[in-house]
């Protein structure tokens, strides 16, 4: 009767587990996807603003500036804030935030307000990466992290394409104005829905089988001591340097690409305008198709070896943007193939890099400081998409469209070198006790 009864609350606590798993992978995919519908309509209202507002080209550089800067600056400021209250609380009000934000967008015709709401929403959703990834990361067991975080990120580049693609329909069916309006409304409701279902392991007491023990220290602690953990505390961990330089060279990789490859297809290769267009997803559907499967790969064949398989596959991203220059003028197939392998292997180590490498590194120490070495790295990579515009404008305009892909190689070589260089030391620094990331 008791074997029966065990086996029976076993039963029962392994389904609540699998809804949890389930709800709050979902929710999370969702919630986070959403966010590129307050951030893609930009690009596709600037011929508007600059048509119908009379905004220059550096004007709207500036509102550039505006949702990129404080994205980055503030996820390594405010990093400590999910820590302190909880990835749902924190990530649920942010989205409701940076929807509140851009609801007024297009009722104002002003520059300086347009900044302020911009800069406002880069705030908000600055926040909304580390929690995310905090709170999915939770439901899962160390020996799948890496494949279930690596599909759950598909959700930054699926968004990306259907933010566009909404932002695209409400303009051409309602006006420039009503971009913003429209998609804020309903992350209030996501938002909310967060707030509900992205519950965490503790809220519900349920223990997630299969998850390393980590030293509990209180919230508010040092990453390895008693003292509140500061920025600078962080950057001092081991590894934590190398991984933030490998996500700022990747973010600028795929940064250019998103928007300089259109440009480049049409002046230097001679593509029509819409093939242009066209041929510019392939980076980005490579960048879906890599999530979803390096976390697999990683979890297969370099179990306990993660960063050594996230620096090989950088270095096939390094190799196809090479095949890409050499063979660009061989045709619209090789550009897709090779655009599509840089892709695939610049996207999926990005995700598991400003994911789950610096949630595991630092859990070792304090799992209370995880959301604050998220947002650390993670806005350390972002600040590359800060700076990418200028200095490939500058670029392009001393050593032409080959200086361009001569940059994003090295960058992509300097990426692999230091994950290269984080598995090294890891090795070396934990070899006698522990196998989780780099192994022996």
């Amino acid at each position: 009767m008791k074997a029966a009864e065990a086996t029976s609350s076993t039963a029962t606590n392994m389904g609540r587990l699998k809804y949890y798993q389930v709800s709050v992978f979902v929710c999370g995919w969702i919630s986070y996807a959403s966010t590129y519908c307050l951030r893609k309509p930009l690009g596709v209202i600037k011929a508007d603003l600059h048509k119908f507002m009379n905004l220059s080209t550096t004007q709207l550089g500036w509102l550039d500036t505006a949702l990129l800067l404080p994205y980055a600056i503030m996820q390594m400021i405010l990093g400590p804030i999910g820590d302190r209250y909880g990835a749902r609380k924190t990530f649920g009000v942010c989205i409701i935030l940076s929807a509140l934000s851009m609801i007024t967008f297009g009722y104002f015709s002003s520059f300086t307000i347009w900044f302020i709401l911009l800069f406002l929403n880069g705030t908000a959703q600055s926040q909304c990466w580390p929690n995310v990834t905090k709170g999915v990361l939770g439901w899962f067991s160390d020996s799948v992290r890496n494949s279930m975080f690596g599909m759950f990120g598909t959700c930054a580049f699926a968004g990306g394409i259907i933010g566009t693609m909404i932002a695209v329909y409400i303009q051409a069916n309602y006006g420039w104005r009503q971009v913003y309006f429209f998609p804020a409304v309903g992350m209030i409701f996501l938002g909310l829905g967060t707030l509900i279902f992205f519950q965490q392991p503790d809220e519900v007491g349920i223990q997630v089988p299969g998850k390393e023990s980590v030293e509990s220290t209180p919230k508010g602690s040092a990453v390895a001591g008693g003292e509140k953990p500061k920025m600078w505390d962080l950057w001092n961990m081991p590894m934590i340097p190398e991984v933030s330089v490998a996500v700022f060279c990747l973010k600028v990789v795929r940064y250019c690409m998103y928007m300089w490859l259109p440009m480049y297809l049409l002046q230097a290769l001679n593509y029509s305008s819409a093939m242009a267009g066209v041929f510019s997803t392939v980076f980005e559907i490579g960048g879906v198709t890599g999530s979803a499967l390096i976390g697999f790969a990683l979890d297969r064949y370099y179990k306990g070896q993660t960063l050594r398989g996230i620096a090989f596959f950088v270095l096939l991203s390094t190799v196809g943007l090479v095949l890409f220059m050499l063979t660009s003028s061989w045709g619209v197939f090789f550009n897709s193939l090779f655009m599509f392998m840089a892709g695939a292997f610049n996207a999926g180590p990005d995700i598991l890099l400003c994911g789950t490498v610096p949630a595991e590194l630092v859990e070792k120490h304090n799992k209370n400081a995880a959301t604050a070495t998220i947002g650390l790295v993670n806005g350390f990579g972002s600040i590359g998409t800060c700076i990418e515009g200028p200095i490939i404008g500058a670029i392009t305009a001393y050593a032409g469209w080959t200086g361009m892909f001569y940059l994003m190689i090295g960058l992509s070589a300097l990426g692999t070198l230091s994950t290269y260089k984080a598995e090294s030391i890891f090795r070396r620094v934990n070899r006698p006790t522990t196998d989780f990331i780099a192994g022996v």
